[in-house]
């Protein structure tokens, strides 16, 4: 094994594709990362945020493996140190792995409308990582942010009835499971009561009543839906967003489904804005902004995924309507969410990876992910 120093702190393993292709999982002392769509045998990049404090290393790297890194490690990071004879174990960080992924599942699954890739329920996903986290919880420490159970499964207790009544045996038995880590765990919030109450009742053979009220809405919202526009359009155009600038679980992840309009409203030139939404975030708040030459302009998305921005000259003035009319606006950048560098070929390599784990589920596939690839989107 060979330690080297970044940013101050020991790393070793392969260096790891940046977001969106990084699976990262914080354990207690270090923090672990994959690039998703390399073989699974591949190691991960282990960096040591706090080397005293990774006492489950003896799991990965033996007793002595574990003595000898605690050695190299208790001086300041600096330079490279080469341990003769310590390698992670083969096989002994694969749970740890599949954990990651189902983290980045949550975070950059890129469901799609326009790409065909459908989306995942994120309840099923959330229980089922909570289940595997509880497996894994010897890596934890009180505050390592990927090990929190309750904050996973509470917000799904309705949507687990929900899937509970599809008599699916697979998501029968996640539920089950889940409604026990619930009450280990000390879950609360609304429909834990009512969901272990229709636990009991199925094992009695009592006919479970349908919950009301909202659920998890994880299907694909509609996309692509034209407002009115204003009678005086002076250019229209579209342009893609960063997946690493706006929240997941919220917007379509194919390309160009930013549709922008320069236009004139009464009096006033405005920028139209409307970003494909498919659920089931809300992209209430999301800042968006238009940028040419000397104008810009800047709002927020509201629910349905659609801004109205007033265009503001040099001097933060709204514009006159004669000088707009008189540009060229098709060079005109509109962004979504924070500016993020990440170029199309990214987002293209995450859509590849994720077909095929549809198309082909893994060993290590998630059940949200098979429902999905049985749903024939």
């Amino acid at each position: 094994m060979r330690l080297v120093t970044e940013s101050g702190l020991w790393v070793t393993g392969p260096s790891v594709a940046p977001t969106p292709l990084a699976a990262v999982l914080e354990l207690d002392g270090a923090v672990l990362a994959w690039t998703v769509d390399e073989a699974a045998d591949t190691p991960p990049q282990i960096t040591f945020t706090d080397p005293g404090r990774a006492d489950w290393l003896w799991r990965v790297l033996g007793e002595d493996g574990h003595r000898a890194l605690a050695a190299a490690t208790a001086a300041t990071a600096h330079g490279q140190v080469d341990l003769a004879g310590v390698e992670v174990r083969a096989g002994s960080l694969d749970p740890l792995r599949r954990l990651a992924l189902g983290h980045w599942l949550r975070r950059w699954w890129p469901a799609s409308i326009r790409d065909g890739i459908a989306g995942l329920n994120p309840a099923v996903l959330d229980a089922e990582i909570a289940v595997v986290t509880a497996g894994a919880d010897e890596f934890f420490g009180d505050d390592t942010g990927d090990s929190d159970i309750a904050a996973l499964l509470a917000p799904h207790a309705g949507e687990l009835r929900t899937q509970l009544l599809l008599g699916d045996p697979r998501v029968a038995e996640l539920v089950r499971r889940c409604a026990e880590l619930a009450d280990d765990f000390g879950v609360e919030g609304p429909g834990w009561a009512e969901l272990a109450d229709a636990l009991a009742d199925m094992g009695t053979g009592t006919a479970v009543a349908a919950p009301t009220g909202s659920r998890d809405d994880y299907a694909l919202a509609a996309g692509r839906g034209g407002g009115p526009e204003p009678a005086e359009v002076i250019e229209r155009g579209a342009t893609s967003m960063a997946w690493g600038g706006v929240p997941g679980g919220v917007f379509d992840a194919a390309e160009n489904t930013v549709d922008w309009i320069i236009a004139v409203a009464g009096s006033a030139p405005v920028a139209l804005v409307h970003a494909d939404v498919v659920g089931p975030g809300s992209p209430i708040g999301v800042p968006v902004t238009l940028q040419h030459n000397v104008f810009r302009a800047a709002g927020t998305l509201d629910g349905s995924g659609r801004a109205t921005l007033a265009i503001l000259d040099a001097d933060d003035r709204p514009a006159a309507a004669r000088v707009v009319w008189d540009t060229d606006w098709s060079n005109a950048t509109v962004t979504v969410g924070a500016r993020a560098d990440e170029g199309p070929e990214v987002r293209d390599r995450v859509r590849r990876f994720a077909r095929r784990r549809l198309a082909d589920p893994h060993p290590d596939a998630f059940l949200a992910e098979i429902l999905a690839a049985e749903s024939d989107y």
